[in-house]
């Protein structure tokens, strides 16, 4: 029998034969990448509550304090601001402040972000006037502000469409030698996209200077994620093109800063993209259009609202002797007097000229374009003389 397996295994070829084809791979064959150090831990890193915070800088902890203080009463400024009718829509982030305000603090001003629709606070705390954030969800204008002056992409609705285009920036910027690195954020809902993929693996296989932030809020609107993915984790698709995933309690705001530095930090230096899964809770409906009693249990909410990003700080503070009533008294009148500057803001009526729907089209205005602008500018000078 072994005689007959070994005859029949053995190809008898004649001498200058085309060798004949084996389906088997070669000897050489191997994986391109070692996926070990590329799979994210078993759990979320946390710092808050464990052993690791005794190495926070005190300075770092009060000033995440503050601005999620600040950031809280944004929220719940612009939430206000909807029912007034001073808002067309307001993507709320309340119980997300921590991501929001990681992503912002640990970029340098050279560096890019590129936010999503819901990540008007994280514009605002790398330095944006709040009032020219929300200017999209007012409807005045696509964007407020200019993007390359404060180094932050368009605030847009569709989804994951930034993310291709941070890649591309970062990888223009390599070319040219910048030291620039975009963080780009993304809710666990646009990671269903396809534009979300294609980022990801041109940017592995560019090794472009760029960090996914992905905030898994739990729900694509109604869609629960279970109901998008069967990955073990979003962090885990990371491995898939060539890149470390790392996975962190999202409401640990220390812990969401000390993962996004150290992902900074590794695009800069040359090793690449990192694709950073933030596990937090979207405490408020999708946006103020949404009844999202329709889809999730009040119980759910409250078992978040226990592990709230302001109190799990404000606890660690507290104990170490870092946060008195004093300090609580001034975050809170900081963030007041910023809520109360927007209030006044928004509540004037915005001047707008409707001549500029042609004035930022294209560099130089079309044929067709410059005939559209003549017939409403003479269909506005004719109810003007009416």
């Amino acid at each position: 029998m072994d005689s007959l397996q070994q005859r029949s295994s053995t190809v008898q070829e004649p001498p200058g034969a085309v060798p004949a084809y084996r389906p088997t791979p070669p000897p050489a064959w191997q994986p391109r990448t070692d996926p070990a150090p590329l799979l994210p831990d078993a759990e979320p890193l946390r710092v808050l509550g464990t052993d690791a915070v005794a190495d926070a800088d005190p300075a770092l902890l009060l000033r995440l304090y503050a601005e999620l203080i600040r950031g809280r009463r944004y929220n719940t400024q612009a939430t206000a601001l909807t029912k007034q009718g001073r808002l067309a829509v307001y993507p709320s982030t309340t119980g997300q402040e921590a991501c929001e305000i990681a992503a912002a603090l640990v970029l340098e001003e050279r560096d890019w972000l590129f936010p999503s629709y819901r990540d008007t606070l994280a514009a605002v705390a790398r330095g944006l006037d709040p009032v020219q954030a929300l200017t999209l969800l007012r409807g005045d204008w696509h964007t407020g502000y200019d993007p390359h002056e404060h180094r932050i992409a368009p605030l847009c609705t569709p989804l994951a469409t930034q993310l291709p285009h941070a890649v591309g920036l970062a990888h223009a910027a390599r070319l040219k030698g910048d030291d620039v690195v975009a963080l780009a954020m993304v809710g666990d809902g646009g990671t269903s996209e396809g534009d979300f993929h294609e980022a990801l693996n041109f940017a592995a296989v560019w090794q472009a200077p760029v960090v996914f932030f992905v905030q898994n809020n739990g729900f694509a609107i109604s869609v629960p994620l279970a109901k998008q993915t069967a990955a073990p984790s979003l962090a885990h698709k990371a491995v898939g093109y060539g890149m470390p995933g790392r996975l962190v309690d999202g409401n640990d705001a220390v812990a969401v800063h000390q993962v996004l530095t150290e992902a900074v930090a590794r695009a800069r230096r040359g090793g690449g993209p990192t694709l950073v899964e933030a596990i937090t809770y979207r405490i408020d409906a999708h946006t103020n259009a949404d009844d999202a009693t329709r889809y999730r249990a009040a119980g759910e909410v409250e078992t978040w609202r226990a592990h709230d990003p302001i109190l799990i700080l404000e606890r660690e503070l507290t104990e170490r002797g870092l946060l008195d009533e004093d300090g609580r008294r001034a975050a809170a009148e900081a963030a007041e007097t910023m809520a109360a500057e927007l209030r006044e803001r928004m509540n004037a009526d915005p001047v707008l000229d409707p001549m500029d729907l042609f004035s930022h089209v294209y560099a130089e205005q079309t044929t067709q374009l410059r005939e559209q602008a003549a017939q409403l500018r003479a269909e506005l000078e004719a109810e003007g003389e009416a």
